[in-house]
């Protein structure tokens, strides 16, 4: 969806390669959250228009352990960083969004440092893309594709 994005791989962080199943991860105790690896050209899209969209667009960073309609610890909304600039720039998107009062409620999204990300089993890659009138797609993600369009459009392929 994004220029500059090369591949988006859905899949787990936070936890130990044993657990990170789908079934394991939805029972909250893994340690894991549902997450994507993000393969994207620093020359075309930098991270902070990355966090941009994240904090703007992806989900809410105000809901604790909830995304829309899912609740648990493994829809906590938190940034695996892969280096200090990361962990800088994610850092300072929060301090920034919470200094101009961006939400109404204060942001809750934890920023860690990545010890391991786990793709998540086949039938999860390009979910949206395969299933477009999945229920869950039409009723949450179709608007947030929406909201990207109408936010961002010169970052969207067309």
């Amino acid at each position: 969806q994004l220029r500059g994005v090369d591949r988006v791989v859905a899949g787990y962080a936070g936890g130990t390669p044993q657990s990170a199943d789908y079934e394991t991860v939805s029972s909250g105790t893994t340690g894991h959250a549902e997450s994507i690896r993000i393969e994207y050209d620093p020359a075309r899209i930098s991270y902070r228009q990355l966090l941009d969209v994240y904090f703007t667009v992806a989900h809410d960073p105000t809901q604790r352990d909830r995304q829309g309609p899912d609740s648990g610890p493994q829809y906590r909304s938190e940034i695996f960083y892969a280096d200090p600039t990361q962990h800088r720039e994610a850092s300072a998107a929060i301090a920034r969004l919470t200094r101009d009062r961006a939400f109404p409620d204060p942001i809750v999204t934890i920023v860690a440092p990545l010890r391991g990300f786990y793709p998540a089993e086949a039938y999860h890659q390009r979910f949206a893309q395969l299933h477009p009138n999945y229920p869950y797609i039409v009723e949450v993600d179709a608007p947030k594709v929406a909201e990207l369009h109408k936010r961002f459009p010169a970052l969207v392929k067309t």
